[in-house]
This record gives structure tokens, sequence and C-alpha cells, in this order.
């Protein structure tokens, strides 16, 4: 048997040569899940021989990660504003950045809300977990993203307020009960930026959550044109941009009425929501 040291010290080097970014970070997450252990404990257990099923774990998970699979989808779970969201090679993997939109949501109060392509139902159920008297609807194409949103939900104990329903954008849903907040974190990625992206998104994360084609704003023109038929009046739309997009969505949000319209930038100091009031028709 070898020492925990010596494994994390072999993978690293392993998935340098690779070309992963940040290799021992990620050799050290996938150690301790291999040992069954909080990443929090992995020093101290690191002088210890390590036995050979958790070896065998350890080693596919390391081959997986070289052939560029996201951490997150090899050990089935990624933190998210505070919060573990189980995840699979069917949903984005949850981003920090996008818990710029989170904040963004929780600025002011609601009472229901709907999450158009929820995928892992992260920012839905957070939103959720966070205002414990609102309830929610995540909406989404893909059934296998849905499986994984209600699993969250079971896990965060919140399929009593979050209802999922099959479907493209507005589809599902029923004009007659107009909600409080819209949000989304739609496909927006352009055909040419596709080609540019790392192997970890390009190769591994569903691409109908990442890219519309074309110059990547065709979403965001359905949700801004259909919102208003689903929103209370003073009812808010909040969605996750790309960082060069700022002007040209939220120039879809005035032609469409809404107000007070502004541009969020990231802990980097980029564009990454848009935001806007519906005050009614």
């Amino acid at each position: 048997m070898t020492t925990g040291t010596a494994l994390l010290i072999a993978a690293t080097q392993t998935l340098r040569a690779a070309g992963v970014n940040d290799p021992a970070r990620d050799a050290r997450v996938l150690l301790a899940h291999a040992l069954g252990i909080d990443r929090s404990r992995l020093t101290l257990a690191l002088p210890d021989e390590v036995a050979q099923e958790a070896e065998a774990v350890f080693a596919a998970s390391i081959n997986a990660r070289t052939a560029r699979q996201p951490v997150a989808q090899i050990i089935g779970k990624r933190a998210f504003y505070g919060r573990d969201f189980y995840v699979t090679s069917d949903v984005l993997d949850p981003r920090p950045d996008t818990e710029r939109l989170v904040e963004t949501a929780l600025d002011h109060p609601f009472d229901t809300v709907v999450d158009l392509g929820c995928g892992s139902g992260c920012i839905l159920l957070t939103l959720l977990a966070e205002r414990p008297l609102a309830t929610g609807q995540g909406v989404d194409i893909s059934a296998p993203a849905l499986g994984v949103a209600q699993k969250n939900a079971s896990q965060l104990a919140l399929t009593d307020r979050a209802a999922f329903l099959e479907g493209s954008w507005f589809d599902p849903l029923a004009k007659a009960e107009p909600v409080d907040l819209i949000v989304s974190n739609p496909p927006y990625i352009s055909e040419a930026e596709m080609r540019a992206l790392a192997p970890e998104l390009r190769d591994w994360e569903p691409h109908v959550a990442l890219t519309p084609g074309g110059d990547g704003l065709a979403a965001f023109r359905i949700i801004v044109a259909q919102a208003p038929d689903f929103l209370r009046p003073k009812g808010r739309l909040i969605v996750e941009i790309g960082a060069t997009q700022g002007r040209a969505v939220s120039g879809l949000f005035e032609s469409a009425g809404f107000q007070s319209v502004r541009v969020v930038q990231d802990l980097t100091g980029h564009d990454r929501v848009v935001t806007g009031f519906w005050q009614g028709s």
C-alpha cells in the first residue's frame, strides 16, 4: 500500500502534464473523495497508507480528470451558495459566477419564482432555501436534467415548495398564474465562442445548456419577449449573461418595456446579470 502523500504527489504531476488547471487542488479534492473524508481532514490523513479499494477509486478519478471530465461530475456534487448540489453530465456544473444572479434576486422580496432552463435546480432551490415562505417552478427541456433537479430538491427538503416542468421556456406554464420573479441562466455562448471553450465545458457539459448557436442571444430574445405575460406588475426578470452581452441584453429588456434595467457585474468586474422590473401593461 502507498501513503496518501505519495499518491497526491504523483496525481498532481499527472494532472499537470495533462494540462489541467490547478492540478494540486483537483488532486486533493479527488483524494478526499476516494478516502471518503472531508477535505478539511485530508492533511491529517496524508501520512497514512491508503487501502487498495480507495487507491483504485482515486486512480479511476485521476484518469477521468486527465480526460478533462469536470471534478464535480467525478465526485457527483458541487458546492453552490453554501450548499452541496448533486450534478451529472446532464446539467451544467454550478459556478460561482451564477451566485451573483442569486444575490441580485434576493435584493427584493418575492413569494413566487420561475427558473427557466433550471438544470440542476441550483438557482431555484437556493432561492427557495433562502426564502422559506416562497414557492417556485423549474422548467427545463431535458428530462434527465429535471431528474437531477428533483433529486436536489429532495436532498434539500424542498419538494413541497418546488415543482418541475418539462418543456421549452414558457411553454409548460399557465399564463393565468403570474409570478413575482423569473430567473434564468440560459445558453448564451455564441457558436464562434464554443470552439475556444475549455475541454471541461466543450466535451463534457450539455451543449443545449451552453449555446443556442448563432450570436448567443436567441434564448434572451424569447425570454424577454414572453416574460411580461407571466409576471405580476412590479415583478422582476433576472438573467445571467456572457461578459460581452450587457449592452445587447439590457437593450432587449428596455425595448420590451422593462423599467429600472441594470447590468450587474461579478466579482471580477465583468458584466454577469441583467435585471429589470415589469410595471404592467
